[in-house]
């Protein structure tokens, strides 16, 4: 009876959970498994913050309901932490509420913007949550490409030109899951100016804002002159300060969205936990060497993975921000697709990534590597896959 629900029959199969269900049966079976498939990240969060949780959770006050739009004094650390890192001024009353998680605020912002009948702009390929949040809510996806080149233009224009009805809201996220993509203030500034032209909602993710390389800092929409009038942008505290499974995110920008999500929240939710909160404006308020720290191990152990991966015959470009590497299948084992290759590396080398099609049609040919590991575990994963590559006729450089 299931298949007769009507958003249930919406979504298709999640690709990415054949992969996972393989991983824990072979865990389950007492295998190594080597695991860069999910961006969980591995590393603490910062001490403090885990003492301000403690703290808080032993007030006996501090287990009621929360605010469902986020603590006073978390929504002011959020605004001043675009203040500091982006020069943007935002209203902690009206341009900021607390989610729980970037995903979580998407899906409820797509609850409160689309329904039955609207046509939504989202990245092929995206993170699921892009074009499955709107999905559930009713919505139709038109699908435009990731790379920011011209040919993202002219996709632009073609889906304003030829859809009826016209899309009313456009994703972005860069940097990108899965591709790692990254765009510059030029870029942003051209889409304001496009939004503005064609009366569109832009909704930005920037999850891995503080996750860049080689001292080029991301950039936000918001720094644009103009872009509250047409964007939102969500943020979270799940990568830069590794607190992934506290569930904390934000979103900003354009009033008029950031009411009609806080509208939609108060119905679904009471707010996160108070002690989570509060935990939140430590982390946002407090010492900031932890989230520099964090960049440096990430980019480290990109400069391994891309060398020892080289080595063992797979060449995977550098990616120049985030927790990803969006690799290309090895050239001799293209016709394989990345399902199957990903089914092969789990198999015969104990290594568990992300098959690209999991990410949409268009991710085809590629899988996500989540760096995740520490470096011994990426060297040790590149020696599994060199033999796994030598098995297969596909030859690798000296190690």
């Amino acid at each position: 009876m299931e298949d007769e629900f009507y958003r249930i029959k919406r979504l298709p199969p999640y690709v990415i959970a054949e992969v996972n269900g393989m991983r824990a049966a072979a865990r389950a079976a007492g295998r190594d498994i080597i695991d860069l498939g999910m961006g969980n990240p591995d590393l603490p969060p910062p001490q403090h913050v885990i003492d301000k949780l403690c703290e808080v959770a032993r007030k006996p006050d501090a287990h009621g309901y929360s605010q469902s739009k986020g603590i006073p004094g978390l929504r002011r650390a959020q605004a001043n932490y675009y203040g500091r890192r982006f020069g943007v001024d935002l209203d902690p009353e009206t341009e900021v509420v607390v989610t729980m998680g970037s995903k979580e605020g998407l899906s409820s912002l797509a609850t409160a913007i689309t329904g039955p009948g609207d046509v939504v702009l989202a990245p092929n390929p995206s993170y699921p949550i892009h074009t499955f949040g709107f999905i559930i809510a009713g919505a139709t996806i038109r699908s435009v490409p990731t790379t920011p080149d011209e040919n993202y233009w002219r996709a632009l224009d073609r889906a304003m030109a030829f859809t009826v009805p016209r899309p009313s809201v456009l994703i972005v996220n860069y940097p990108s899951n899965p591709t790692a993509e990254t765009v510059d203030l030029a870029f942003y500034e051209r889409l304001v100016a496009w939004a503005r032209e064609n009366r569109v909602w832009v909704l930005s993710d920037l999850a891995y804002s503080e996750l860049y390389y080689d001292g080029k800092p991301t950039v936000s929409i918001l720094q644009v002159p103009g872009a509250k009038d047409v964007a939102v942008e969500f943020t979270s505290l799940s990568k830069t300060y590794s607190m992934a499974g506290w569930r904390m995110g934000f979103a900003v920008g354009n009033a008029k969205l950031i009411g009609a999500l806080t509208r939609v929240k108060s119905y679904l939710d009471y707010g996160a936990f108070t002690p989570i909160q509060a935990a939140a404006c430590a982390a946002l308020n407090g010492p900031q060497d932890i989230v520099e720290k964090n960049r440096a191990l990430y980019h480290k152990r990109r400069d391994v993975m891309v060398e020892a991966f080289g080595r063992a015959g797979w060449d995977i470009p550098a990616p120049p921000a985030s927790m990803f590497a969006w690799a290309p299948l090895p050239p001799a084992l293209r016709e394989m697709g990345s399902l199957e290759f990903s089914k092969q590396l789990l198999t015969h080398a104990e290594v568990a990534v992300a098959p690209g099609v999991g990410y949409g049609e268009d991710g085809e040919g590629y899988v996500r590597i989540a760096m995740v590991e520490n470096e011994q575990r990426l060297r040790q994963a590149a020696r599994n896959i060199k033999r796994y590559l030598a098995s297969m006729g596909v030859n690798s450089t000296a190690a």
